[in-house]
């Protein structure tokens, strides 16, 4: 049957179509669970900061297992691995939604974060490989609008489904699709074929794993224990003992888990550098924004989902047009306009005011998803083009880390800067008043998201100082 579909005109949209699945579910389920941290809490009879490892926990084994499992696809094979993802991942979600204590939620959380990371890294690789350089712009860009879409849905879902069938019941959700979704992959995506015979390095992923979690914990908490503090300090130091340790490993050894040489590769490392810091910067306004419309200006939680939707709504409607757009023209001009737009945008954000209109704010958002639909989509293009085939797995691997870590660095950056120039602010009051308080949160909102805003410009001066042609040269 496979080979009569691969005789169809339109055969490799079906493997777009297979992939879309599992990209949508993924960044879906990133967001579909923050909505139900109330219910959970209460449910399972635990306490806030617990019930956001529920989130952390999903985030950190994500984030730490991207490379490995990028690398499993390209010696093990993509179809094979994206297959045992779609199963892990329903039978993730299957367990999560029958968890009775919050530590088997956080356990199972795991289980389905392992089988997103599958999902989130050969699933690029899988698209590269299917399209011919020419088309890989347009449909990367089409990508974009998937993810754009999937963090799109996730809170306004996951309210419905919770406010009328309980917590339980955005993890059973998924299993339809999943299923779903490993049926289109026995169905569709082709078999591997030469299958590079060579062996995991499973010692430099467990490296890799061990100091990345540390980073990531230093980092997620460093504002709660002190930057200064012991923790932060041991945390930081195991960090760059085990990464050290990594490299020493991967030089080594005949079939690396990580080809260090593809750092070697401008167009490949620019790519993501500019990818991470523009996940930086957005995610100063994605983690400070709701507070300044819900606590400052008082605005309903559907008010603000409603602010907050412009952002996604442009960058889904921008993505596959600059994605086309960079096929012609290149990465370099969109990637570096797409930042500088972002860039204003953000300044935009900061300096919003108590009596801003509702237009302004909206305005601000949608020029920020301006920027980013213009960046991200060339930028994924030059980073999976720059690469050969045989690193297509590894390649969207760094790229998925690129952008969780970016996430993960810009949530702790911001809300370090809000902490600290708030404490400042207040230091001078034993008893501040509320409109003390609100301009102390104003003082640290803003430098915050004026940081981030200085982070997208660096990210546009790296996007200025590359090619930005399609190097690879694959068909």
């Amino acid at each position: 049957m496979q080979e009569k579909l691969q005789q169809l005109p339109y055969y490799k949209w079906m493997i777009f179509g297979v992939i879309s699945i599992g990209i949508f579910i993924s960044t879906m389920t990133s967001s579909i669970v923050n909505v139900a941290l109330p219910p959970i809490t209460i449910a399972l009879h635990t306490d806030i900061p617990t019930a956001q490892w529920v989130v952390t926990a999903y985030l950190l084994a994500i984030t730490s297992l991207l490379p490995l499992v990028g690398r499993l696809g390209d010696v093990w094979g993509r179809r094979t691995i994206y297959g045992y993802g779609f199963i892990g991942f329903a039978a993730g979600s299957l367990l999560c939604g029958m968890a009775n204590s919050i530590g088997m939620l956080i356990g199972f959380r795991v289980i389905q974060a392992i089988s997103a990371a599958t999902l989130m890294a050969n699933g690029m690789a899988i698209v590269t490989a299917s399209f011919p350089l020419k088309e890989r712009g347009r449909v990367l860009g089409m990508i974009g609008t998937i993810v754009a879409l999937g963090s799109l849905s996730g809170p306004g879902l996951g309210g419905l489904i919770v406010e009328n069938f309980g917590w339980h019941a955005i993890f059973f959700v998924n299993i339809p699709i999943g299923m779903l979704g490993y049926v289109g992959v026995r169905l569709v995506l082709p078999v591997d074929q030469d299958l590079q015979q060579e062996k995991i390095d499973y010692l430099g992923a467990a490296l890799f794993t061990i100091g990345m979690v540390s980073f990531l914990l230093a980092l997620s908490y460093g504002t709660r224990w002190g930057w200064l503090s012991m923790r932060t300090f041991a945390c930081m130091g195991f960090a760059s003992v085990m990464f050290i340790l990594f490299i020493r490993q991967e030089k080594s050894i005949d079939y690396p888990m990580l080809e260090l040489s593809i750092f070697k590769n401008w167009e490949f490392s620019a790519g993501n550098l500019a990818g991470m810091l523009s996940f930086m910067a957005m995610f100063s306004n994605t983690l400070l924004l709701p507070y300044f419309l819900h606590d400052i200006l008082a605005f309903t939680p559907a008010k603000t989902g409603l602010i907050m939707s412009a952002f996604p709504v442009v960058m889904a409607v921008v993505a596959p047009l600059s994605g086309s757009l960079s096929d012609k023209v290149g990465t370099g001009p969109l990637a570096t306009t797409g930042l500088g737009i972002l860039a204003v945008g953000l300044v935009l954000t900061a300096k919003l005011q108590l009596d801003t209109t509702l237009w302004l704010i909206m305005a601000s958002q949608a020029l920020m998803g301006l920027g980013n639909g213009l960046f991200q989509s060339p930028n994924n293009n030059s980073v999976m083009s720059a690469v050969e085939n045989r690193q297509l797995g590894v390649a969207g691997g760094i790229n998925a880390l690129a952008r969780n870590f970016g996430m993960v660095c810009g949530t702790a950056v911001a809300v370090s800067i809000l902490e600290y120039r708030r404490s400042v602010s207040l230091s001078s009051f034993s008893q501040p008043t509320l409109a003390q308080q609100v301009a102390a949160f104003m003082d640290g909102y803003q430098a915050a998201l004026l940081v981030g805003a200085a982070l997208a410009v660096v990210g546009a001066i790296v996007s200025f100082r590359r090619s930005g042609k399609n190097t690879a040269g694959k068909s």
